[in-house]
């Protein structure tokens, strides 16, 4: 059976993410984010639509009715979005994108991959490449998110009083830049039975190559931008960090399950591979573990199992002092597991999974079981030691509940207390 810390349950949401980069919040919020959600707006069985605009991205979390078809809401997203695609600033560089989310859904582990020697962009490359995608083809892994990651990034820091002295603008800068990194078809050179394919390096993947760029003329010369501007080389996202033992940075790989998989069983898993990741990775390059889930799921398991034991050894022990007949003592002895087994036996059937509600409620019901199977198995007893057969005891014991059962209704229904009424008259009621 599926074991989690919580009941799987299945909200229709769709996460919408743009981005713009250099685009401040109010920006993404008044060109991005609004014209989406004007269009979102219309999707029938909306409950809530929230929207967090940060510099260069939009997310936008939509959360549907319960009875709504995920895959329906899915299409009516993306109809959404192409009807949005003319409102929406043209210098994006990729339209907007959804995916199917479940907020009820957090990370069951969490990794952390860090080095004090080698630097972070080296590692998030390891992050990614070697244990990220190799986590995704775990069983029951829905998805693996990378955090803090650090990649290489040429920033050019354009200096304005060099602009200004040479009549550059800003736009030239970018437009020259855009030209000459960027990678578009060169075509081919026929020479009678001949052809070649001309192949250009359209990407600049260092910042010296951005030095030479030249971009424009002034005078006769050309204005090249290292006059301009410097280049260094860093990454993207300088805002975002991993902190690992919080001192250390780091990157942070969250893996997510795949709905009704077995938590317990994924994270076990995903265990018997870290010793080959850390095989795998650089001798300065750490893997350690920041967050289980199953932690907290074995030790409920455990606490349940400890007390359904002992609340059986105890069950017995108590009934064997009392009656010292080993023939009774095997009734609810048998009873308790047979329920236990027939409860798990229904659960399997109808997609329940165990966790802390339905143990909780398993803890309740052996109560119950044991309280009746006490009861019962006292007064028959009883009955026993009188001189009565025990197929006569069971059949009278089970008379006396029946009328019981209907005095306590009729006498409700009269406004008489009907334990008073037992009190007084047990013995006639009984004939």
């Amino acid at each position: 059976m599926p074991v989690s810390d919580l009941p799987n349950v299945d909200f229709p949401t769709i996460s919408v993410s743009a981005s713009l980069p250099g685009a401040d919040p109010e920006t993404m919020a008044s060109s991005v984010a609004t014209p989406l959600e004007k269009e979102f707006s219309t999707i029938a069985g909306i409950e809530s639509m929230t929207s967090t605009s940060s510099l260069g991205a939009t997310s936008i979390t939509i959360q549907f009715d319960l009875a709504r078809d995920i895959d329906a809401a899915a299409q009516d997203v993306q109809a959404a979005i192409s009807q949005a695609q003319r409102d929406l600033p043209t210098e994006m560089p990729s339209p907007p994108s959804f995916r199917k989310v479940n907020p009820a859904e957090q990370p069951i582990l969490m990794l952390a991959a860090y080095s004090e020697s080698l630097p972070l962009s080296k590692v998030d490359e390891y992050a990614e490449t070697l244990i990220g995608q190799r986590l995704s083809t775990v069983s029951g892994v829905a998805q693996v998110d990378v955090f803090g990651s650090q990649k290489f990034a040429v920033r050019v820091k354009v200096d304005p009083r060099e602009l200004a002295a040479r009549g550059i603008g800003f736009d030239d800068v970018e437009n020259a830049i855009r030209e000459a990194n960027s990678n578009e078809a060169t075509g081919e050179l026929d020479a009678g039975a001949k052809s070649r394919t001309i192949k250009t390096t359209g990407r600049l993947k260092r910042a010296e190559d951005f030095h030479e760029l030249i971009v424009s003329y002034r005078d006769g010369f050309p204005v090249r931008l290292r006059q301009i501007a410097t280049c260094p080389q860093q990454h993207r996202g300088r805002q975002e960090r991993g902190l690992v033992q919080s001192r250390r940075a780091g990157i942070v790989l969250a893996i997510q399950r795949q709905p009704g998989a077995n938590t317990v069983q994924v994270i076990d898993r995903i265990r018997e591979l870290l010793p080959t990741f850390k095989a795998q990775l650089p001798g300065g390059v750490k893997l350690d573990i920041l967050y289980d889930r199953s932690k907290s799921i074995r030790e409920s398991l455990h606490d349940v199992q400890f007390t359904l034991v002992l609340a059986i050894a105890l069950v017995v022990l108590v009934i064997f002092i009392f009656l010292r007949n080993v023939r009774a003592t095997l009734i609810p002895s048998a009873a308790i597991p047979l329920s236990i087994i027939g409860t798990f036996g229904v659960m399997y059937l109808l997609g329940f999974s165990v966790n802390n509600f339905s143990l909780m409620a398993l803890i309740l019901a052996v109560g119950f079981v044991v309280d009746d199977a006490i009861v019962v198995l006292e007064n028959i007893v009883r009955h026993i030691e009188k001189g009565e057969s025990p197929l006569e005891a069971a059949i009278e014991r089970r008379t006396r509940d029946r009328v019981h059962h209907s005095l306590d209704d009729a006498l409700a229904g009269g406004g008489v207390h009907s334990r008073a009424f037992h009190g007084r008259h047990s013995g006639p009621v009984a004939q």
